[in-house]
């Protein structure tokens, strides 16, 4: 797509209403999408060229022989980590994007050279990686685009869309993997001095169900950095993931012995919302036999009595809650203490 070229003795090539030594505007103007993928990110840049009522495929655009996937210099495409293009791999960098359009099979070309005019200069010695694909039909582009579709939580598909013809290809990442370097860099910076950064670490590992014996040593890391709460649960959890529950009670001991009032309350609501009233109500009390003047702790006491079918019970805890509860919440409550009198349970109420 050249259009009308002068060739010059100074300057090798000009095309029609563009320079090769001023910036003015192009008439296929430059365009950059990005998409990140876990924590990789993936950007492709390139100019938009127009259909203009032109005949595009297999005559602009002619079968069989490269095309730059765009106008002007090379459509690139960067991969901050390394990648799997429909199930290949591909290291990380900055590659140029070229294809090879026929009638029912493309190919695409990731070339090591990224920096060319175009594809005048494509050498295939210079390839990364080739795959084929199968174009299929869109709705009307008037400007060439890419975009990142069908996003999963470890790939997307990327399609060149113009004319009436898609063309895709699927980026995949390891993300786990990456995840995990990135982990382990992260925390050989000013981050690991913080007992925040080892908790969260272990926590993304945890809940990803991936390297636990991983996430078990990054939550001792936390702990020796500040014994918290926050990281003696999480290494209850790790542990308990680990089957090794006779450690976690201990951590999760050590845990609530840590926590504040509020912490507490919020880990017996959470038992409580998963019917496990036993120990919610183990939970409750000993933060009511330690915190007597705090509100919540009879709230929640209450609800765990009413749960468990003790509406007596429940009732002397409201009332000690509306004693001690400010006036906003005492609004609140009062519904419920009338509940219970009616022997109504309110373990799920807000």
């Amino acid at each position: 797509m050249r259009g009308k070229c002068l060739v010059l003795a100074a300057i090798p090539v000009v095309c029609a209403g563009q320079s090769q030594v001023l910036s003015i505007p192009l008439k296929s103007q430059r365009a950059a999408v990005s998409q990140t993928i876990g924590l990789t990110d993936i950007t492709i840049i390139y100019h938009r060229p127009l259909v203009g009522g032109r005949v595009i495929w297999d005559s602009l655009v002619p079968y069989g022989k490269v095309w730059r996937t765009g106008a002007n210099m090379n459509t690139t495409i960067t991969f901050s980590d390394p990648v799997r293009i429909d199930g290949n791999p591909l290291d990380r960098g900055t590659y140029g994007l070229h294809m090879i359009p026929a009638a029912g099979e493309w190919t695409v070309i990731f070339s090591k050279s990224s920096t060319s005019w175009g594809s005048f200069t494509y050498d295939q010695t210079e390839d990364a990686l080739r795959i084929r694909v199968r174009p299929k039909v869109s709705d009307m582009h008037e400007a060439l685009t890419y975009e990142f579709d069908d996003l999963a939580p470890s790939s997307a598909i990327v399609e060149l869309l113009w004319e009436k013809l898609a063309v895709p290809f699927t980026v995949s990442v390891d993300v786990h993997a990456v995840a995990l370097a990135s982990l382990r860099n992260q925390l050989r910076m000013l981050a690991r001095y913080t007992w925040l950064s080892w908790n969260d670490a272990a926590n993304y590992l945890l809940n990803e169900k991936i390297a636990l014996d991983t996430a078990l040593a990054y939550a001792d890391t936390s702990i020796t950095n500040e014994d918290r709460y926050e990281n003696e649960m999480t290494r209850s959890k790790i542990l308990t993931a680990l089957n090794r529950q006779a450690d976690a009670d201990l951590a999760q001991r050590k845990a609530l012995d840590l926590g504040t009032p509020s912490e507490v309350d919020e880990f017996a609501r959470d038992l409580l919302a998963r019917k496990r009233t036993v120990e919610a109500l183990s939970v409750f009390r000993q933060n009511a036999a330690k915190h007597p003047d705090q509100w919540f702790v009879h709230d929640g006491l209450s609800r765990v009595y009413s749960a468990r079918g003790k509406f007596d019970d429940a009732v002397k805890e409201m009332r000690t809650a509306l004693t001690e509860a400010p006036p906003d919440q005492r609004r609140r409550l009062e519904p419920l203490l009338t509940a219970l009198g009616a022997k109504q349970d309110i373990s799920t109420s807000q």
